[in-house]
């Protein structure tokens, strides 16, 4: 170990930023042999305490290693001096300061020294493909241009989400197969957990009035929330991502225009799913009400970062009765 034990990552890419963090506990579990391991949100527990925690010797482990989710919310100037001053003790005891930002509170960053610190960039585009096509290869498979494409398609791009769908296929084929743009849409679809673009489409599923959407929508984010994506900022991150890609597809197809292949690539509405996605929601939300929707999405985020846990579950599901019920205009109540 160095000459402090607080780290700092952030950053939206998960899966290098997980990695990194299992490297590190890897490392001070060699070199202490016993390790008592825990994992916090700052929303849920009083930063006074994981500071408490890391200053008491355990009689029973030789270290101790925490990792402390969104730290951007970390702004108490009484919170951050106690982390701060424990940085400088020369613990030997480890705290990971995690966030999906690119920044924490300026005196909380100037704890950490500089080797201690890394930023998680989500992957460009091809970063992203070349990933997908070195995991198949390295695994004994072959995948197809527009399987790749596919998959970025259905599934959320960060590095530990394409491993856990992509693993899915090495318990379906021999090896040696070459994986296809069908295999990716029968695998994904017939095992697919709920996630944002479940819920997307079942705000704008053809054939189903306003009430019976929003049904089957809060249905799914009640599976969602007790899943392993239920972490709210992330579903909305997700939401927001669908929605402002339906902006990009309204302005594709303003006024009976036919988008080019080109258009369409670049702006990864190329896949026949996506394309059935974004036409089903352009008949339920136009360009205004889009506009509407992304508002809201971004008061909610800001809400449930800034009040916490306390009202989430009641602030997300009316989010979608505004989305579903109230093309986007805001309501604190249901009718």
């Amino acid at each position: 170990m160095a000459d402090t034990g607080i780290y700092l990552f952030t950053g939206p890419e998960a899966g290098e930023k997980n990695e990194a963090i299992e490297n590190i506990r890897q490392t001070v579990k060699k070199q202490s042999g016993t390790l008592d391991e825990y994992k916090y949100y700052v929303s849920d527990i009083r930063v006074a305490d994981v500071v408490a925690q890391l200053q008491n010797v355990s009689l029973f482990s030789s270290a101790l290693f925490i990792v402390l989710c969104n730290a951007e919310e970390i702004k108490n100037k009484d919170d951050i001096k106690q982390i701060t001053s424990w940085a400088a003790s020369n613990s030997s005891n480890t705290l990971i300061l995690v966030t999906d930002e690119f920044s924490v509170d300026k005196k909380l960053d100037e704890a950490v020294p500089s080797n201690h610190k890394r930023k998680f960039f989500e992957l460009f585009e091809n970063k992203k493909e070349q990933w997908i096509v070195n995991f198949f290869k390295k695994n004994n498979f072959n995948i197809t241009p527009d399987a790749v494409s596919e998959i970025l398609n259905m599934v959320e791009n960060d590095t530990e989400t394409l491993r856990s769908e992509c693993s899915k296929f090495l318990y379906c084929f021999e090896r040696s197969h070459t994986v296809s743009v069908s295999d990716v849409n029968k695998i994904l679809t017939h095992n697919k957990e709920e996630n944002a673009f479940t819920l997307f489409d079942s705000m704008c599923e053809p054939g189903k009035n306003p009430n019976q959407r929003f049904e089957n929508a809060v249905e799914i984010l009640n599976k969602i929330r007790i899943s392993k994506e239920s972490n709210s900022v992330m579903l909305i991150s997700g939401l927001a991502y669908c929605f402002r890609q339906l902006k990009t597809w309204h302005a594709l197809t303003f006024k009976g225009k036919v988008p080019s292949t080109a258009e369409l690539k670049a702006a990864r509405l190329d896949s026949k799913t996506n394309q059935t996605r974004y036409k089903n929601a352009s008949a339920v939300w136009s360009p205004g009400v889009t506009a509407s929707i992304l508002s809201l999405l971004g008061a909610t985020d800001m809400a449930i970062r800034e009040n916490g846990t306390a009202m989430e579950d009641t602030r997300l599901i009316m989010m979608i009765y505004s989305i579903v019920i109230k093309n986007g205009l805001y309501c604190a109540q249901y009718e």
